[in-house]
């Protein structure tokens, strides 16, 4: 037609295959930390800073080292601690989901309380449970507390999105309840559970910290909260500095480890782990 220009040509031997995209993307947060950790030190050393106020990264990376095994040890308190919340929180959330699936009624009695329990800060239960629990049984349940709602909330939703018109052929041929929960509902609903399972494995972490945190004095010899603390109270910064980087890698592997089981388990078949096409 007269007036439109051809498309120009693309040149398919010039355009690198998907890897320079996945370097990039381990490339350029490597590049922000080490930058982050320069600027840090800078700051240091220029403002000429005293320890006691900020130390630096390589002052907390000799810390890490040197006090490594009383922090290893409150790490493993504390990681059990949340492992054992993030268990709690995946089996009650699942399950009540798949009962308030079941029974409307049963839905509508006990959904408001677990929103109430959701929106009350664990930071001000905490001390109610020291009260009269146990002090490691209270730190466990106020991780579940916080990890519990995002895996009932996400398996509810994934329950409650199944396809009309599957729902539809599943009913055209009286399949049973059990039938429709094992081979449509539950299948449909696993990326929601698991992209609960995600946030609540950061989140029984941030449970167990702040439980640790409202216990003080009472947790002593504990997680790592009672490092941070303890080391807040002595003016060990660099400790301190050391507690929390060892949080923060605990939460990225906890995060990264729940991503690679979502990935694993939907890569064959779900679109959001389907390999694009190039």
């Amino acid at each position: 037609m007269k007036g439109l220009e051809p498309l120009p040509a693309v040149d398919r031997g010039s355009v690198a295959p998907g890897s320079d995209m996945q370097w990039q993307r381990i490339v350029w947060p490597v590049v922000v930390f080490v930058a982050g950790i320069v600027l840090w030190d800078l700051v240091v050393r220029i403002g000429d800073i005293p320890p006691y106020l900020l130390p630096g990264p390589l002052l907390v990376f000799q810390t890490l080292i040197a006090d490594w095994s009383i922090l290893s040890e409150s790490l493993g308190v504390t990681l059990l601690t949340a492992l054992e919340g993030f268990i709690a929180a995946a089996v009650g959330g699942i399950a009540l989901a798949l009962m308030f699936n079941q029974s409307k009624w049963l839905e509508y009695s006990l959904l408001p309380y677990a929103i109430v329990l959701q929106v009350t800060p664990v930071i001000a239960i905490a001390p109610l449970m020291l009260i009269y629990l146990p002090q490691q049984t209270a730190v466990v349940v106020c991780a579940w507390i916080v990890a519990f709602f995002p895996v009932l909330a996400n398996t509810t939703l994934g329950l409650n999105s199944v396809d009309r018109n599957l729902a539809g052929l599943f009913q055209l041929y009286r399949a049973s309840r059990w039938q429709v929960l094992c081979y449509l509902k539950l299948p449909a609903a696993l990326p929601f559970i698991l992209g609960g399972l995600r946030i609540a494995g950061g989140l029984s972490l941030i449970g167990a910290v702040a439980a640790e945190i409202a216990a003080g004095a009472a947790g002593a010899g504990s997680g790592l909260a009672y490092r941070i603390s303890e080391s807040s109270y002595r003016l060990n910064i660099p400790r301190m500095f050391a507690a929390l980087l060892l949080l923060s890698v605990a939460g990225i592997v906890i995060y990264m480890l729940l991503a690679l089981v979502s990935h694993v388990v939907l890569r064959r078949w779900h679109e959001s782990a389907l390999r694009k096409e190039k």
